[in-house]
């Protein structure tokens, strides 16, 4: 299944052992409704890592980028709820981008995600784009257990704003600029 929009929040990080319990609570009843709340967003996943770190990755779909960096996203990011200011310093080696989505098909929505990181430098930028866009990924959706095949490019602008939330993190957010990800239906294909 194609991505629910052409804007993304992509974000990986680890957590502190003793703030487990109280992150998937705060997750699933405040979290993930605030967000897909907001107009605009309009589905939010996280993912487990089954393998190597860092150990969750959450994925939040809108209509757009613009949307991503509008003022209902950034009043909520600057007015963060007393939960979530008690959560969100126990993130660690925290990855985050508001993303452009350029490329997204599939048939289906995947229970794993492999997600890939990389950057690309600037002269070649277009280049890969469209080699990416017309003869990598296409053919990937159609492998076995593959569910959806997604290019997402980060808006490094918005990616970069500062907000409350952001200064509540115990460590810096490194801003990836070019991410794959491919949805699918077992961690064995």
């Amino acid at each position: 299944m194609s991505l629910a929009g052409l804007g993304a929040v992509c974000i990986w990080h680890d957590l502190l052992p003793e703030a487990r319990d109280d992150f998937h609570q705060w997750h699933n009843r405040e979290h993930m409704p605030e967000r897909v709340g907001i107009p605009g967003f309009r589905r939010g996943r996280r993912y487990v890592a089954i393998a190597g770190t860092p150990e969750y990755f959450n994925l939040y779909e809108a209509d757009s980028a613009e949307v991503l960096g509008g003022l209902d996203y950034l009043n909520r990011l600057n007015a963060p709820t007393e939960w979530t200011r008690r959560v969100v310093p126990s993130f660690r080696n925290v990855s985050r981008s508001i993303c452009r989505v350029v490329y997204t098909d599939g048939v289906g929505q995947g229970g794993f995600m492999l997600t890939q990181r990389f950057d690309v430098g600037e002269r070649d930028r277009a280049q890969v784009v469209k080699t990416l866009r017309q003869r990598l990924l296409p053919p990937l959706c159609e492998s076995k257990g593959v569910a959806g095949v997604h290019l997402c490019l980060a808006d490094e602008s918005i990616s970069k704003v500062e907000t409350a939330e952001k200064k509540a993190r115990a460590d810096t957010t490194q801003v990836p600029t070019w991410i794959i990800l491919i949805e699918g239906n077992s961690s064995a294909d």
